[in-house]
């Protein structure tokens, strides 16, 4: 028995199997979920190729969440292999690290910005409301963050858009708790991941995680972030809504 037993899962953003979103999908079919992945473009094809390692071979749906045509039909395309979902994961976030990060705050130019905003923070608000048709009450809405409270070396304004994402999160939660539908957001520390290594210097915020972490941190290890991700999916967490569980060894817990 498994904390997914009969669950339908999304996990849109799935690219690489370092992904937080494939560890998700890994973790989410260990425990009985039937699991659906996307991604799109180019990335598409790796997406396809990868998903041929999870336990269980998944289908791979087309989802540019910036695309409204994509949005619309997106309740078709789940409905041919699975008849709803009871539970959708936001892994998806993108700004341009050569405009937008590593130290580019202040010159970082509005059509970046806006960018990076619509496709790591709007499009929280445009895939839950996408995939809205296919929940019903109890189904849970999981995106991840990484602490927006601070401003942190090299992240610049990808921490604006994580600042609008768990604004976004709390807002969701609000309008769709009468729907019975929680939405919660997970707060990862540091982790290797294809996304990490397009930012300039972060490797000075892995190196903090290092001596300030109270359970130490491996950032190799992508299976703790995915079974709080998992947790928030199943029946676990029923009066549990606009919330950020952190999952960094204790880290935004300690002072210098």
């Amino acid at each position: 028995m498994g904390i997914l037993d009969g669950k339908r899962i999304l996990v849109a953003g799935v690219t690489m199997d370092t992904s937080i979103g494939f560890a998700t999908a890994r973790v989410a079919q260990e425990q009985g979920a039937t699991v659906l992945i996307s991604n799109f473009g180019r990335a598409l094809g790796i997406t396809r190729r990868i998903a041929k390692r999870l336990p269980v071979e998944p289908p791979v749906l087309e989802l540019d969440v910036t695309d409204p045509e994509h949005l619309e039909r997106l309740p078709e395309l789940v409905r041919e292999h699975v008849d709803g979902l009871d539970g959708v994961v936001h892994s998806i976030a993108y700004g341009n690290p050569e405009t937008l990060l590593g130290g580019k705050f202040l010159t970082g130019p509005w059509e970046d910005v806006s960018q990076a905003v619509q496709v790591s923070a709007y499009s929280l608000a445009s895939l839950t409301n996408a995939c809205r048709p296919l929940m019903q009450p109890g189904s849970s809405v999981v995106g991840m963050t990484f602490d927006a409270t601070v401003a942190w070396p090299a992240y610049d304004w990808m921490g604006v858009a994580k600042a609008g994402l768990e604004s976004t999160s709390r807002y969701l939660a609000r309008n769709l708790g009468p729907e019975g539908i929680r939405v919660n957001l997970v707060s990862a520390g540091p982790l290797k991941t294809l996304a990490a290594k397009a930012i300039p210097g972060f490797e000075d915020l892995e190196n903090m995680w290092q001596t300030r972490a109270p359970l130490g941190w491996d950032n190799t290890d992508h299976t703790p972030t995915a079974k709080a991700v998992v947790a928030l999916l199943s029946d676990f967490f029923p009066a549990t809504s606009g919330e950020i569980v952190h999952v960094d060894g204790g880290f935004h817990a300690t002072g210098a």
